[in-house]
């Protein structure tokens, strides 16, 4: 495994730190895309066959009598996903048979691969992501939404003259490699002289430069850039038409041997968020405790953010809430990836979630 990652690091090596996004370079091409998600796939297959291959997706219990679980997240501990911390720490995971080991994520993780390997039964990611790589042969499941919008956004300075995403046009944006909502936008706005930059996730170059616009977390980066003195907007890619769910994964394997452990785990995280979003205090504590890079002030703003946005319970949208997906929603995302072709192969879009296990 270790051979594996190395050679995928060498293929993919960026300066940038990423936040949750697809782990693989492209330019505006579409074909450099597909091109690269190719060398990703293959590297992730062969890793994980030769892994499962050893040790299978078996969940066995422990002396203690509960099954080991390990969720791999998609970055550091942070309050979008608070609500795991939440269960664990409450004891809802050891009240459902459950000792859930949370792994944090990072630039260096790849979640995919974590749970195709079986080192990992759960994961965090992106319903857009789940489709692209079940398409590659690479067969995992959405068993639930952690959010039913992505915080994705671009964001501009106050005075700056991009008031929607066409008026991109002509403009730098700064974007991380691999971001396939950026292909839609340039499809969807008929964008044809956007400068594409590699996103650093730090505000610096965006205090410097009043012309300049990122790609960004609403509940993440508009805070460090207000609190340095610049007046912001946020343009959010959900509002475009674009609106893949955040969600948490499995192998397929994983699941067709083991539903009932996939009920309890998705039923436990569900009553966690929903504990959290109540009352977020305990799990913040812990979080500054295991990411002290975030202050509690940063903390706040991130779940007063994705409270009053309703990123994660959807409330106030059509067949919206915690946890839950639409065949609708799924569709059309993947006629969307479609058009964008960057699925490797067709696939029945419903072969990559299941609706068993949500609300």
């Amino acid at each position: 495994m270790a051979r594996c990652w190395l050679t995928w690091r060498r293929l993919h090596r960026s300066p940038d730190r990423p936040r949750r996004m697809l782990p693989c370079c492209y330019s505006t091409s579409s074909g450099d895309f597909a091109m690269q998600l190719r060398k990703l796939l293959f590297l992730v297959s062969f890793c994980a066959l030769a892994v499962i291959s050893l040790n299978g997706c078996k969940a066995k219990p422990s002396s203690d009598g509960l099954i080991p679980i390990t969720l791999q997240t998609d970055w550091y501990p942070q309050p979008e996903m608070g609500g795991f911390y939440e269960a664990k720490m409450q004891g809802l995971y050891k009240a459902a048979g459950l000792d859930v080991t949370i792994a944090p994520g990072g630039p260096m993780v790849v979640a995919q691969q974590q749970v195709a390997s079986g080192a990992a039964q759960f994961a965090m990611g992106s319903s857009d992501q789940v489709l692209v790589f079940h398409s590659h042969g690479l067969p995992l499941v959405a068993v639930g939404a952690t959010m039913q919008q992505d915080p994705q956004c671009v964001m501009v300075h106050e005075e700056s003259p991009v008031h929607g995403f066409a008026d991109l046009e002509g403009h730098t944006l700064a974007v991380k490699p691999g971001s396939i909502w950026f292909q839609y936008l340039l499809k969807r706005y008929g964008l044809h002289s956007v400068r594409e930059i590699p996103a650093t996730y730090s505000v610096a170059n965006f205090l410097q430069d009043p012309n300049y616009a990122q790609q960004c977390f609403v509940t993440s980066e508009p805070y460090f850039a207000r609190k340095a003195g610049a007046k912001v907007r946020t343009l959010l890619i959900s509002s475009t038409g674009y609106q893949p769910y955040r969600v948490i994964f499995a192998s397929k394997q994983f699941l067709d041997e083991h539903p009932d452990v996939v009920a309890k785990f998705v039923k436990a995280s569900m009553q966690g968020w929903q504990s959290y979003l109540a009352d977020p205090a305990q799990v913040n504590a812990e979080l500054s405790k295991l990411n002290p890079a975030m202050s509690p002030e940063q903390m706040q703003y991130s779940v007063e953010t994705l409270k009053s946005g309703h990123f994660i319970d959807g409330a106030g949208t059509p067949d919206s809430h915690l946890g839950h997906f639409t065949a609708a929603r799924w569709n059309a995302t993947y006629q969307q990836l479609v058009d964008l072709k960057v699925l490797e192969r067709p696939i029945d879009p419903a072969s990559a979630y299941s609706l068993k296990f949500v609300p």
